[in-house]
């Protein structure tokens, strides 16, 4: 006997990757912790995101909408300011860093900035540029627009059973005069950039990881019973600062967030990882769940990605199957990996 011949068909790359049709492929998922439909469920993070929480509606589980939009508003309306998006209008929250931000601002661990951008005679907070694409009357409706999502915030988490947080970047632009890390570029959606000022930042393993774990504790010391899900963005750069190609810069950004939120998963109990990244990425699944772009995540991959979150959910942990003996392998497969011969213990 060994380690290998007690383990079921997922663990080998044959029997579950190799050899059932692309669609087949499941169990990529055994949840750390229970999600019932009573359960409060927030989510934040990158543009794909904002998918998760209108799916955890579809299933009729109880996402938190804890800024609703105000009556009187058409579907658009509500789309392009930012309501119904997240469970909180704080716009796409690409980095660590930024959420990290958005918790210390809302429980008082330190104060956000004044500044408000101004354009043709209308207000913005550069913190969340889009959110507002008609901007504000005053710098003044700037600040207590945010104060009304700081208070969502503290009130929702402080309430949630599970935050899903989606990492998406770890490309950003950081506020020299400040520290504040802006969700974008100044000078791109909104603002002035000025090169005096504002300056690249692509943050490293050690930095994401510092963030994260701060902006998850920040959260666990309001809701001590608050358990986290992490995911990793499949959505590739649409353009990086580091002189990279925009290829290599996307690789080394989705390697350091899935190490981290990996990392993070091992050490804690309250923090799980949902392989989003992996179904749509993978090369077994051929980017069949792109659009032409190869960046844009069709409406068929977020199904597939959504269903795989929900048939785990509602599976429970993976069965083992009993030793039997193995077949003998098959010849010339692989004869320059030594570790090919592990699937002679594949049992299936």
């Amino acid at each position: 006997m060994n380690p290998y011949q007690s383990l079921p068909p997922r663990s080998f790359w044959r029997t579950a990757v190799a050899e059932p049709e692309l669609r087949a492929i499941g169990g990529l998922w055994t949840p750390k912790f229970a999600l019932g439909q009573d359960d409060v469920i927030l989510t934040a993070g990158s543009c794909f995101a904002r998918h998760i929480g209108r799916a955890l509606l579809e299933r009729g589980m109880n996402w938190r909408d804890a800024e609703p939009a105000p009556p009187g508003l058409i579907r658009a309306e509500r789309e392009a300011r930012h309501y119904g998006v997240f469970s909180f209008r704080t716009g796409n929250v690409y980095t660590a860093a930024v959420l990290r931000q958005w918790l210390s601002w809302a429980f008082h661990e330190a104060a956000p900035p004044r500044e408000a951008w101004s354009q043709n005679g209308r207000f913005y907070d550069p913190c969340r540029p889009s959110v507002e694409p008609g901007g504000h009357a005053s710098a003044h409706a700037v600040a207590q627009a945010r104060l009304t999502t700081l208070a969502a915030i503290r009130g929702a988490v402080t309430e949630a059973s599970c935050l899903v947080f989606t990492l998406g970047l770890t490309e950003a632009w950081r506020d020299r005069a400040d520290g504040t890390v802006h969700p974008v570029c100044p000078g791109t959606v909104r603002g002035t950039y000025d090169p005096g000022r504002h300056e690249f930042h692509n943050f490293t393993f050690d930095e994401v990881y510092a963030d994260l774990s701060a902006a998850i504790a920040l959260a666990r010391t309001a809701n001590p019973g608050l358990r986290v899900l992490l995911t990793v963005s499949p959505v590739p750069l649409t353009a990086t600062a580091t002189g990279d190609h925009a290829l290599t810069a996307t690789t080394y950004s989705k390697s350091v967030l899935r190490a981290v939120a990996g990392q993070l998963t091992q050490e804690l109990d309250h923090v799980d990882y949902f392989p989003a990244y992996e179904i749509v990425t993978g090369f077994p699944f051929k980017a069949v769940f792109f659009e032409p772009n190869l960046r844009t995540v069709t409406p068929a991959g977020v199904d597939f990605v959504m269903g795989q979150f929900f048939d785990a959910l509602t599976r429970g942990p993976a069965v083992t199957t009993a030793p039997t003996t193995p077949a003998a392998p098959a010849p010339g497969q692989d004869i320059w990996c030594d570790d090919a011969v592990l699937d002679y213990y594949n049992p299936h």
